[in-house]
């Protein structure tokens, strides 16, 4: 696990090394362990890297690396976990290389070299962000792994091409000019997170998962095209599903789970994972623990709380005694909790306000005081329909869908306009207006103030990348954003702020098209969801053990902002907003939202989106 950035420019650029190191300076948290740079003066291409040491810790491991045709460099970020499949694969092709370490990165970097980057990144399983030059061609291919466990920036600066791990990056380029995105804005004060390819930059993008792009000389423009697309996956899967019994998906869960995890405990380092007492994190320590040798336990890792209403510590630790594994557990509370809150900026260089990144981020520097490395069971919920506005989504559409639609707009559009502030009206004129179940489930995430726009525009409710099921077009729909925009960017930012690699092995390439190919009911009858992963888990862990309502990662938000210190933290930024001042958002806006709220009309998600966006502008314009 790394960092990585870089930039092409033309321009007579005055201290090149200075410039990469100043930016890879931004990120030495992804990589403690060494630094590195290349520049090629003839193309104006720079690359940096900051290195997270987990397979081959030799320097033979070091970047960016050059192949052994000296035609192509790399600079990495991630882990190729079937690398030595890779590898006997390149041999089976008669290519017959001698390596100079044993690291995933030269075995990538020699089958980009010898069988392309498109037949390379089919073939290849894993998490990563990947710059690579081909100095033949002077092309620079930036790429993203299928589903977006690793982030990569790029964009523009004056007449330079730039990208990186992480936006602070761009900071330290010359003429970067910091200009707020207001349509990010929008959206993010609906979120809670910028949804990809945006950023709250202007000019600057995220690239998309399972993307790459290209750009050659002059490095004036440049193109983007996916070898792997989730919606094409999702597809397939609707129309050619698993034609095994219940049973038999069971069995193939399990064999696939097997394998990705198998794949994902490879590592030089010490190694453990995350247990929340749910039954996502069970089933990969479960699998963790199968695949142990000896006296060899599986190290695990939860944060517990005080407050009983969020906490699973107690589930964790009965799970963890079952299995035998290696336990540490931490309790903290409120002080330990909202003690985080002034470096979430840092943390998360781009504003980002899904609440539970701060157990995320606790739990994760527990987990790094004992290991490098840590696996977690996030991706359940989306690939096998665990959250609970499944089952009480489906059958609110089924009754409503039955409703002409004409009637239902028009009903829609009366109560729209008569809301009276109340957002229970609101929500519910927005659900009859829905055409279909993803905007259905949009309605019941609004705010009526929504109506008066954020800041002069609206937020886009809509995705149009449906599938004909119902289940399975909001599984897709969360799949595509909520689960790289909020769930991946959480997870890695948490490590990667104490240089800690963490992998999901549920994101395993075979394992997410297995999932969009099983039935519904599989996966969800009544309010019973992950039916197969929880079949599957019940092998290792009783079920007796397991069944209990799920508490989550939570804080308690409405509390912390209407009591204490955190209260008095919360009403200054919001009576005093320096994005109002600036004309970011609308003061307005910002107001009646604030007043709402503590007269207990508004959801404290939306007043912590707004904390967020506040406390990170206010960081970055200091």
């Amino acid at each position: 696990m790394c960092g990585i950035a870089g930039f092409i420019s033309e321009q007579n650029i005055d201290n090149r090394k200075g410039i990469i190191k100043a930016m890879t300076d931004c990120i030495i948290h992804r990589g403690p362990d060494a630094e590195g740079m290349w520049l090629d003066e003839q193309s104006g291409v720079t690359l940096g890297h900051r290195r997270l040491s987990i397979i081959d810790l030799s320097a033979n491991g070091s970047q960016p690396m050059m192949s052994s045709s000296e035609r192509y460099v790399i600079s990495y970020n991630g882990e190729i976990y079937n690398s030595s499949e890779l590898k006997k694969h390149l041999e089976s092709r008669g290519h017959n290389i001698e390596y100079r370490g044993t690291s995933d990165t030269e075995v990538l970097l020699e089958s980009f070299d010898k069988l392309g980057i498109e037949n390379t990144l089919n073939f290849v399983k894993g998490m990563f962000a990947i710059a690579l030059y081909d100095r033949q061609d002077k092309k620079l291919y930036l790429t993203r792994d299928r589903v977006g466990e690793k982030p990569l920036y790029y964009g523009f600066v004056g007449g330079s091409f730039v990208f990186a791990s992480e936006i602070q990056c761009f900071k330290s380029f010359p003429g970067f000019s910091g200009d707020i995105n207001q349509d990010a804005v929008v959206d993010f004060c609906h979120y809670g997170y910028v949804p990809a390819p945006m950023t709250i930059y202007q000019g600057i993008n995220k690239l998309m998962p399972g993307c790459v792009l290209e750009i050659a000389a002059p490095y004036k423009e440049h193109k983007v095209w996916p070898y792997w697309e989730i919606i094409e996956v999702a597809k397939r899967g609707e129309s050619s599903p698993f034609k095994g019994s219940f049973e038999e998906a069971v069995e193939e869960l399990d064999r696939l789970m097997t394998e990705s995890v198998r794949g994902q405990m490879v590592s030089d380092v010490a190694l453990g994972a995350y247990l929340s007492g749910g039954i996502d994190s069970a089933s990969v320590v479960s699998i963790m623990t199968k695949l142990s040798s000896g006296s060899d336990k599986v190290k695990t890792f939860t944060i517990g709380f005080d407050d009983k209403k969020y906490n699973e510590a107690e589930y964790a630790k009965d799970i963890a005694k079952h299995l035998g594994t290696d336990h540490t557990e931490l309790y903290v509370g409120e002080k330990e909790l909202k003690d985080v809150i002034p470096k979430l900026p840092e943390i998360y260089s781009e504003p980002f306000a899904d609440s539970s990144q701060i157990p995320t981020y606790l739990v994760s520097k527990l987990a790094r005081e004992k290991v490098t490395v840590s696996l977690s069971g996030d991706a359940g919920d989306e690939l096998f329909a665990g959250y609970r506005t499944y089952d009480k989504l489906l059958p609110v559409w089924n009754k409503a869908s039955k409703v002409p639609g004409g009637l239902r707009h028009l009903a829609g559009n009366i109560f729209t306009n008569a809301h009276f502030g109340s957002n229970k009206i609101y929500r519910g004129a927005r659900c009859l207006r829905a055409d279909n179940i993803v905007e259905m489930r949009g309605a019941l995430e609004v705010t009526s103030l929504y109506k008066d726009k954020v800041a002069g525009r609206e937020v886009k409710l809509v995705d149009d990348k449906l599938l004909k099921g119902q289940l399975g077009s909001l599984l897709l729909t969360d799949m595509l954003h909520y689960h790289p925009d909020d769930i991946l960017v959480k997870v890695d930012r948490a490590g990667m702020a104490v240089s800690l690699e963490n992998r999901i092995p549920m994101l395993d390439r075979d394992i997410v098209e297995f999932a969009f190919s099983l039935p519904d009911d599989y996966k969800l009858i009544g309010k019973n969801g992950k039916r197969v992963l929880k079949s599957m888990l019940y092998k290792y862990v009783p079920e007796e053990m397991m069944n209990r309502p799920k508490k989550g990662f939570s804080v308690p938000l409405t509390k912390w902002l209407t009591e204490g210190d955190t209260a008095l933290w919360a009403s200054e930024l919001m009576t005093s907003s320096k994005l109002a001042e600036a004309g970011i958002l609308e003061k307005d806006y910002v107001e009646k939202l604030w007043s709402r709220f503590k007269k207990g009309n508004e959801n404290s998600r939306f007043v912590w989106n707004i904390l967020m966006l506040e406390q990170w502008y206010r960081h970055n314009t200091k």
